[in-house]
């Protein structure tokens, strides 16, 4: 039977983030992972997980948190905007979806920002993106935009229009494919007349 260093040294050889449950899998009891956190073998990122000391930066860890706690999320506006690389924002906290109805993630160290949305508005316009070795939903580069005009009260609606103006510029997204967002989100007779603008 192996020792439970040699079970940690499995999961500290993926170099990367593990939740308790992942351990528990692995035959490590939660008492291992405080003993080996405080010998300076691993980390513990916060309630349920954990990473190996030398674990690469990953510009997304809190991301990453809520995927190791197996959260329902959906990567929305100012981060979502982020992803793309349309943006000159940089958000302070990540932004997520949720459906309504369902319980609001937690992470200790990183601000989170939470919109909750209609099941139609939920589901529409998912995809999954690989991010640093992650695999995350992030709302496609038209419905982000549309959601910026649905949420312009929150972030403004400087950052809706110039997500417009980038996105289509960059040609993340086909005129039809915007209208259908729009759509989705309610905000068709808001967006109009900017996107008129964009044809002229």
């Amino acid at each position: 039977m192996r020792s439970y260093g040699e079970q940690i040294q499995e999961l500290i050889a993926r170099r990367q983030s593990f939740s308790v449950a992942d351990a528990k899998e692995n035959g490590i009891p939660a008492s291992a992972l405080a003993y080996y956190c405080r010998i300076g073998k691993i980390q513990r990122l916060c309630q349920g997980v954990y990473a190996p000391i030398e674990t690469e930066s990953n510009p997304y860890p809190d991301v990453e948190q809520l995927l190791k706690k197996k959260s329902e999320f959906v990567v929305c506006l100012l981060s979502a905007l982020q992803v793309h690389e349309f943006t000159t924002q940089l958000p302070t906290s990540l932004w997520i979806a949720i459906p309504q109805g369902a319980r609001i993630p937690k992470l200790e160290i990183y601000p989170l920002t939470c919109i909750r949305l209609t099941e139609q508005a939920y589901h529409a316009g998912i995809e999954e993106r690989e991010l640093y070795g992650m695999k995350v939903k992030v709302y496609s580069a038209a419905k982000t935009v549309a959601d910026c005009f649905k949420f312009r009260n929150k972030i403004g609606t400087d950052v809706a229009l110039e997500a417009l103006r980038e996105g289509y510029r960059q040609k993340r997204f086909t005129m039809p494919e915007l209208i259908a967002a729009a759509k989705v989100c309610r905000v068709l007779k808001i967006m109009s007349p900017y996107m008129e603008g964009l044809l002229q």
